[in-house]
């Protein structure tokens, strides 16, 4: 099952307190990117992350979910509609995310 746009309008919306939040569309469904490092996506209409250990000790309870048939586990972010958990969230996870590989020419 496909994202909805709606879906994601309301994400970018939580997360307009930060700069540099972008996404780009993939198979229906949408990577999110925080000043051009890959936080999670959105997937079947559910915002997941990748399981840093920022993000594992400020949702100590979440629940690790597929977002595709043989990805790694990210977590299930079940508190989207809190906008100040979200921004603490990706600020928190920055500094641990990888920087995005160069692409070769």
């Amino acid at each position: 099952m496909a994202s909805s746009k709606e879906y994601l309008t309301f994400i970018l919306e939580q997360l307009s307190d930060l700069e540099g939040i972008s996404y780009r569309a993939m198979m229906g469904e949408y990577i999110i990117y925080y000043r051009e490092k890959i936080v999670g996506g959105i997937y079947d209409d559910r915002l997941l992350v990748k399981p840093v250990k920022s993000a594992v000790s400020l949702m100590p309870n979440a629940i690790y979910e597929l977002p595709y048939d043989g990805a790694k586990e990210m977590l299930l972010v079940d508190n989207v509609d809190n906008k100040n958990f979200l921004t603490r969230l990706f600020v928190a996870m920055y500094d641990e995310l990888p920087a995005q590989k160069k692409k070769k020419s």
